[in-house]
Parts: C-alpha cells; structure tokens; sequence
C-alpha cells in the first residue's frame, strides 16, 4: 500500500445500495444525484438517508455518501410529503383569501386533514373550487420550497404582524437565536420537519367539502399515488369537536398554552379537569349500558396498541358494578386454535393476530350458551405447548354482563348470529393531541409510539430502539385488523389527556437518546426528540396531581389498578 500525492478532489460521490456510484461538483443537491440513479421505488422520492441521518433533496453535498431514498410509501416520506402539500395549500389560500387563516384540526382515516377557516365560515364550492386550481397551477409551475434563516427576533415580529400569536408564543421560549422558515410564492411560515424541494413532486391530492370546513386530502402510504374512497367519519369527527372545544373552553388550545399553564401555577386544575373528563365519558358509558339492559349481555371493546385499554376496561367495570351490573372477563386468547392450525403470515411465521388464529365457531357457541344461561366449560390456551387445554366451568346471571377486549372486539364475524341488541362496542384510542399550532398538527400516534416507550422500557425490559424496530409491524397489525372496525362501536373512548406529553417527556427524552447513532431507529428517535422538545416537563411536584386510576398511570407507573381483578365469576 503506497501514499502517493493527490490535487484536492473538487467533487463528492454519492453511493447507492444497489451499486451505482455517482460523481459531482462539490455542493450539488441530494436531489440531482438521486435523479440520475434512475431509481425503481415504489412511491415518489421526497428525501434521502445520508450517512443514516434524513435529509431534504435540496441538502447540498460536501463530502462522499451513502445515500438511501426516503418515499412516500415510507414514514418520514410520507409525513414530508403531507407537510409539504399542507404548505402548497396555505400558501394558495394566503394569495386568494388574504385575512382569512386556515387551521389545519385532525386527520382523517382514509388520507387527509380536516381544515376549517378561523371564523368556521364554510368556504363556498366556488372558492374551494378556486383553491384546487391555485394549488393545481402552483404545482404546474415548479415552484421552489426554501429554507430562510431568520434571526429569532425577526421572526417573533414576523408571526405578531401576521396576527399569529400562537407561533409567537412558542418560539419566544426558543434558546437558539435564529428560526428555520419556509417560503413559497412569497408566503413565509414555520413548519416542524423537512419540504420537499419544489411543488412539482405534490401533484396527487384533492379538496373535499366537509362538514364546517373540507378536506385536504392525500394519498395513503399503502398505496401513495392513488388517493382512497372517502369514507364519512361522524362519529370521530364529532370526537375531534367535542375535544376541541373542550380545550377551548379550558383554556389550553395549544402547546404554548399548555407551556403558560405549568408555569402559571395552574397545573393542578388542568390534570383535574382532564381527569374529569375521562370520568365523564366512562359514567356516560356505563350509564348507556345500564339504560340498554337486560338486552345488552356482551360488551366488546377494541382499540390500537398503547390507548390504555386496560386501565380502561378496569374503570369501566366499577362504573358497571356502581350501577349493579357485575363484569364477567373472557379473554379472547384462550381461544386460539391450535399452533399447528395457526395461520402463517408471507414470512411463514405464526400469524397470532389474524382472526383465522381464533377458533370463532367455538367462541360464539360459548357467547350463544351463555347468554341462554347454560354453562359452559372454559378453554385455556397453553402458549408453551400451543395446545387448548380445558379450565374451569362458568355461567352467568341475570346481573352479569360478558366484558371482551382484545384487537378483534369490534370485527362482527365474532358475533355473527347473535341478537344485535345484546351486543354494546367500544372503540378506544388517543385521538386527539395538542397540535403546535395552526399549520403544525402532531399525529396521535406519536402520543401512542411514546406511551409504549415508556412502558416497555419499564415493564418489558425493552430499549427504546427495539420498540421503534417493532413499531411498523404493530402499525401494520392496526390498520389490517383494527381500525377498519373501527365504525361498528356504538361509541369512542378518547384515551387521550391534554398534559400527559409533558408528562411523558421526562422518560421517553433519555429513553430516545440511548438509540444507536447511525440507524433508522435513530432517525426516528431524533424526530420525537425535536418534537418533544416544544414541551415543558411536568414538573416533580406536580406528578402527584395524577389520578391513581388515571390511564397515564398504566404508562407511567403508579397505578392503584394494576393488581385490581373486578370480574366476577
């Protein structure tokens, strides 16, 4: 091996997984060496891993890397591309509507955000009419998203003169001295990640009228260049209102608020409050049960991983026997087939999540016996031989009422035959989240991804990088047996607690800054970590303000309900 003398390279490569390796001058964007490698992705390209760290396609490059293309059929792809066409439509709406400010509220199933004017004026058909096309010709022209360094200070007087305070708010706390903005066709705004580089990658999208407001609608990453059917949503759009105008009312419309809030002495009504609420929606539940009995026999509740429906389920059953109905639990796994009947997935692997994984003509010949008052001999599953053993007899009284929980709750092949009235659904979920403001709304997932960080790392021994790694596969279980249920409840449980990502943040910060450098589970810690950074912490003191039966308490520690059994049998 000899060292020989080189002139000083005036070029960067750029290296593929796939082999090809591409040369160019120093400073050329990600987004020309990705162009030229003529790819094959499923999805569009809206950014790239360099070196295991995400960056925009208008990063430029100054040393040789490795570089990975992020799609829209990915996460961070799809997060990027939904920012980037939520700033395509504020800046339309700011050239057309100039006064009026759109807020982007929640998301909704099927790809798309439910946005409304400040004023809750509906947009006429003729002006929504209006904004598809301004979007659609933005689009057209190729229009640069670029960053612009602003010192901090002339931002803050930025977002004052603009008459928006929330953003003002937050950012006064800011410890660095600068703002990141982004600006397209002359409208300047702050977004919280990465844009795409231009409005020509944002092509696929359509406006919907809805209820108060419309639609902005998007592609679904399983299938991200085609956007899906619209799906009417009531019953969650009227969870979305209630809890809105329930942080209205309480004074804590966004994360700056909640900010204010634990440092103005006012954090222990606002845990109360919240608390109550939660108490609120459980005896309104129970109460519907007890005025639909004796023709209500079988409560089923379902819900995504991390919604608390344990502690929930728990809650519920005091409400019940408070109203002299006695929960009798029966759990959904113990009537597993057989392993060597257990359907496999496309890895060849046991499918436990699959209904076809419940031996269900059984379960509902035990439901059917049940509730005509005969008894029934209980199976039991043993997860060591993957073999039904037989357990103990059971039967039910005219004051009793079967309580079921598990993914499968609310999917109506297991109560196929029975009569609908006996039969109440629960759907559980933290739909609802502070947003950052305005135009920054943060998905209820992330609220969900960080319960089970904490919780994990305490309960299951599991680091906060093997959680992120597993993350995708429970994601895909949700959507696949979950959510598409979603509809038969006859009501939702929101989960959700106005304070409990300052409460949170505390645990899950070191938790996410023990994940390797370098991996895709740090790319996507480090998005949490710089979300979590807008929130103040809980302070210690306040920590006793926490209901002991609080559903936070399932995450956090400390729950009165964690040895408690209610079901009688």
């Amino acid at each position: 091996m000899s060292i020989i003398p080189a002139p000083i390279r005036q070029t960067v490569q750029a290296r593929f997984a796939d082999g090809q390796a591409f040369d160019g001058p120093i400073g050329t964007p990600i987004e020309a060496f990705i162009e030229a490698a003529h790819l094959t992705v499923n999805g569009r390209i809206v950014a790239a891993i360099m070196n295991g760290k995400l960056r925009e396609l208008s990063t430029p490059m100054t040393a040789d890397a490795d570089l990975e293309p992020e799609t829209t059929a990915k996460s961070d792809g799809t997060r990027i591309y939904r920012r980037s066409l939520s700033f395509l439509m504020i800046a339309a709406a700011a050239e057309l509507f100039p006064g009026r400010t759109i807020t982007i509220h929640h998301s909704m199933p099927f790809g798309g955000y439910y946005c409304e004017r400040d004023d809750r004026q509906r947009l006429t058909d003729g002006e929504l009419a209006q904004l598809r096309r301004r979007m659609q010709e933005l689009v057209a022209a190729k229009l640069p998203i670029t960053q612009v360094r602003v010192p901090l200070e002339e931002a803050l007087q930025f977002f004052r003169d603009e008459g928006d305070m929330e953003k003002a708010d937050l950012f006064a706390r800011r410890r660095k001295d600068y703002l990141t903005m982004y600006e397209l066709n002359g409208v300047r705004d702050y977004f919280h990640g990465f844009m795409v580089p231009n409005t020509r990658y944002l092509d696929v999208f359509e406006l919907r009228p809805y209820s108060d407001g419309f639609i902005l609608q998007f592609p679904r990453r399983q299938q991200p260049r085609v956007l899906q059917p619209f799906e009417d949503e009531p019953i969650l759009a009227r969870v979305f209102r209630e809890y809105d105008d329930w942080l209205s009312i309480i004074g804590v419309p966004n994360i700056a608020a909640l900010n204010r809030v634990l440092n103005n002495g006012r954090t222990q009504e606002i845990i109360l409050v919240a608390e109550a609420l939660h108490q609120r929606q459980l005896t309104t539940i129970a109460g519907d049960i007890a005025a639909r009995r004796p023709a209500v026999k079988l409560v089923m509740i379902s819900g995504p991983t991390s919604a608390g429906k344990t502690t929930f389920s728990k809650r519920l059953a005091i409400q019940l026997m408070a109203q002299g109905i006695y929960p009798v639990a029966i759990g959904m796994d113990n009537y597993f087939v057989n392993r060597e009947d257990t359907p496999r997935d496309k890895n060849g692997d046991f499918d436990y999540e699959s209904l076809d994984a419940v031996d269900v003509p059984l379960f509902r010949q035990h439901l059917r016996q049940l509730m005509a008052g005969e008894t029934i001999v209980q199976p039991v599953y043993n997860f060591h031989t993957g073999q039904r053993e037989w357990g103990d007899e059971l039967r039910i009284d005219t004051d009793h009422v079967i309580l079921i929980e598990g993914i499968h709750g609310l999917n109506p092949r297991l109560v196929a035959g029975l009569p609908p009235e006996s039969v109440y659904r629960i759907f559980i979920s933290a739909f609802t989240q502070l947003n950052l403001d305005k135009h920054n709304r943060v998905p209820t997932t992330d609220t969900r991804l960080l319960r089970r960080i904490v919780r994990d790392a305490a309960h299951r021994g599991y680091s906060a990088a093997d959680t992120i790694h597993r993350w995708h596969s429970v994601r895909r279980g949700e959507k696949r047996y979950i959510f598409p249920n979603q509809n038969n409840a006859d009501v939702f449980f929101n989960s959700a607690l106005v304070y409990e990502l300052a409460v949170l943040k505390k645990l899950a910060q070191p938790l996410l800054l023990q994940v390797e450098p370098g991996t895709p589970e740090r790319v996507e810690a480090n998005r949490l970590l710089a979300f979590l950074q807008w929130f103040d912490p809980l302070p210690d003191s306040s920590m006793g303000y926490i209901a002991s039966d609080s559903i936070l308490r399932e995450f956090v520690g400390g729950s009165i309900l964690t040895n408690f059994e209610p079901w009688q049998h």
